[in-house]
């Protein structure tokens, strides 16, 4: 009867059972694997790339204007708007630091006895096969100062050593360097130290508090003082944040702002900070130069008089463990004067308005009810000059344009058009103008409508001709005068296609007129009949324009200058466009007070001083594992049959080969002088 074959997992005599490895050795090899770790490590500079790279915790809004939105829900999933805070990111940190502590702990444990241990075991074929080594034969009768030249000589290199009196053999065991095992756990206990200070110093206590639900991300844009008590963060609540807050001159703020995702938190700080004064200073361009803030520091409880102090870029304030950082500075709420000269014909005087960078002003117009958000006032606008400018030089030339602001007109519905305003006019092409830009959203660029300005550097004359333009009946009462005003009588129905022409122009542009023409004539007249409408409109907007400077006291009776003619092409130009510039007035900036603000950074990082002792352990390791080296020497002395002395000296390092042959070299020119010429590799 045959017996079975054993299968794969069955014992046999010559092949005993395996012992079935448990899931927590399985883990624990895993977690320990050095590939692993490499994997970890290499994901993590990937995403502190990224991290770097991109602007961290910005608003949405900022991603999707720069990235478009098919990026930005990519960046968005991905958490790479907050890369160390998402937790894809922070559970790499706690896998790595998991792996870490594993082979600290596997491994430590042989490491420190390996320091200790002399290996007084070795054997003497390994000796033999040792690359650096060398031997003597002495007389019998030497043993005792054999032993005290060899312990002599190794304890003037510095090394340890151990004498072993074994049955046919005295070993002395050496070694030196043995803090080189340190670098080795110093390097990986810098890593753990590091990923605690990282998972310590970044938001994650902040997150677990939002995920159990302790508080809520407040989404909406509101002030500070309207943060509901779920959206506030008490001093102490989380032990480490990164806060900004805006704060104008002369006022105070105890808070700051802890932007996630596409909300934020209000930080609640412990003290209180008021901006005293902040100044700026700039290059030739206008560019700044360098920007500090005069800041006291209000805290009942630890100070008696309030602490002034000057916080500078790169020269930060520290109090209390809270990091104060200048970072940027803005418009404060500066009070800004303007002119809204009206665009639609109501009134040919402006009306003056006023009214603070943040503030709302509500407008009636004749579009219906308008509301005008004034966003931001500069002082200083550094832009390339025009091309024409320019001249051969490499470099590209810039200029200081000089002030601007931005506001947003809202209408009923809730739909906004942004505009940028300039103060000064601008020169290009020898001519002067107001730029004044307007764009239906930020993804978008300005689009500058050009107003021509006039001899005293304003843009009266166009903005009343404008005006003229939204007149009807006067517009027509005019064209109607100086056609009756003519050598020759103006057929009624050439009257009527100008005031219509005219009209059109007035309420589409050129567009409109072109539009007309070709709803009305044949394709095969259509070029001819456009060039026809567009002179007769040409000469309507003419006479119109020399009414315009009738008014000023010009004498138009002889004709107009090229002064005169120039602007007249220009205005054309600017009312072409004009209808699609959606405001009901154009608002000139006539005057302003300034007041500035500086943008401040306060941060507290509980686990910084973690993550420089993790940093301070890293370089104590890699110095060790990198300028020192594990060496061992053996020095094996034995009677041979023919009553003489074996001496076999032999070592080996770890590191550093060439600087260890070096050091036996010497070690065995001072052992020769004691013993006589060696035997060994290094014979010559």
């Amino acid at each position: 009867m045959t017996a079975p074959l054993p299968t794969p997992d069955a014992p046999s005599p010559d092949r005993p059972r395996r012992p079935r490895r448990t899931f927590g050795s399985l883990l624990l090899e895993l977690l320990g694997s050095m590939n692993l770790a490499i994997t970890l490590l290499v994901v993590v500079a990937v995403a502190s790339v990224v991290g770097t790279v991109l602007k961290q915790n910005e608003p949405y809004t900022n991603y999707v204007i720069k990235f478009g939105p098919f990026w930005f829900e990519v960046f968005r999933l991905l958490g790479l708007d907050d890369v160390y805070g998402a937790p894809w990111f922070l559970a790499i940190l706690a896998f790595l630091l998991a792996s870490t502590s594993v082979c600290i702990y596997r491994n430590a444990p042989g490491m420190l006895r390996e320091m200790g241990h002399f290996r007084t075991e070795v054997q003497l074929k390994s000796l033999r096969a040792f690359h650096n080594r060398a031997q003597w034969a002495l007389p019998g009768g030497e043993r005792e100062r054999v032993l005290a030249t060899l312990l002599a000589a190794l304890r003037a290199q510095g090394y340890r050593t151990r004498v072993v009196e074994q049955a046919d053999h005295t070993l002395v065991a050496a070694m030196k360097g043995a803090v080189n095992r340190l670098g080795y756990l110093f390097t990986h206990l810098a890593v753990v130290v590091i990923c605690l200070g990282a998972l310590f110093d970044g938001n994650l206590f902040l997150k677990l508090k939002e995920w159990s639900g302790d508080v809520r991300l407040e989404t909406r844009d509101l002030p500070a003082r309207d943060y509901g008590p779920a959206s506030r963060l008490v001093p102490g609540a989380t032990p480490s944040f990164r806060g900004s807050v805006m704060l104008p001159e002369g006022s105070v703020a105890n808070f700051v702002f802890v932007r996630l995702r596409d909300g934020a938190f209000v930080q609640e700080l412990p003290f209180a900070v008021e901006l005293k004064a902040f100044r700026v200073e700039h290059y030739a361009t206008g560019q700044p130069k360098n920007f500090e803030s005069d800041v006291l520091i209000h805290d009942r409880q630890h100070l008696a008089e309030p602490m002034a102090a000057t916080i500078r870029v790169n020269h930060p304030l520290v109090y209390r463990g809270y990091a104060i950082y200048q970072s940027d500075f803005g418009d404060g709420g500066s009070l800004l004067k303007l002119k809204a000269w009206p665009l639609a014909g109501q009134r040919a005087e402006p009306p003056a308005l006023e009214g603070r960078v943040g503030e709302k002003l509500a407008l009636q117009t004749p579009q219906g009810p308008r509301t005008l958000e004034i966003d931001d006032f500069r002082l200083f606008n550094i832009l390339p000059v025009p091309e024409s400018e320019q001249g051969d030089t490499p470099e590209k030339k810039v200029r200081n344009f000089g002030p601007s602001f931005t506001f947003r007109l809202r209408d009923a519905a809730g739909q906004a058009l942004e505009y940028q305003n300039f103060m000064a006019p601008m020169r290009l092409g020898g001519r002067d103008y107001f730029l004044t830009g307007v764009r239906g959203s930020p993804a978008e660029d300005f689009r500058y409508l050009h107003i021509p300005a006039d001899a005293a550097l304003s843009p009266a004359r166009f903005l009343r001709f404008v005006n003229l333009l939204q007149q009807s009946q006067r517009r027509d009462a005019l064209l109607d005068e100086r056609s009756a005003a003519g050598a020759e009588p103006v057929p009624a129905e050439i009257r009527e296609v100008r005031r219509r022409l005219v009209a059109l122009f007035a309420e589409g542009g050129v567009d409109a007129v072109i539009g007309r023409a070709r709803s009305v004539v044949p394709a095969e007249r259509l070029e001819e009949a456009t060039r026809l409408y567009l002179d007769i409109l040409r000469s309507s907007l003419g006479e119109l324009y020399l009414a315009v400077l009738a008014e000023e006291g010009v004498k138009v009776d002889q004709g107009i200058g090229p002064t005169e003619e120039r602007f007249f092409n220009d205005a054309l130009n600017a009312l072409a466009v004009l209808p699609a510039y959606g405001a009901p007035f154009y608002l000139q900036l006539t005057g302003f007070e300034q007041v500035q603000a500086s943008g401040l950074q306060i941060t507290k990082s509980s686990g910084q001083n973690v993550v420089y002792f993790g940093f301070a352990l890293l370089i104590a390791g890699v110095f060790l594992m990198f300028y020192s080296s594990h060496r061992r020497l053996w020095s094996r002395v034995a009677p041979t049959p023919d009553g003489l002395l074996d001496v076999l000296v032999a070592g080996t390092g770890n590191r550093h080969q060439g600087e260890f042959e070096r050091e036996f070299d010497t070690l065995r020119a001072g052992l020769a002088r004691h013993f006589g010429p060696a035997s060994g590799p290094h014979d010559h």
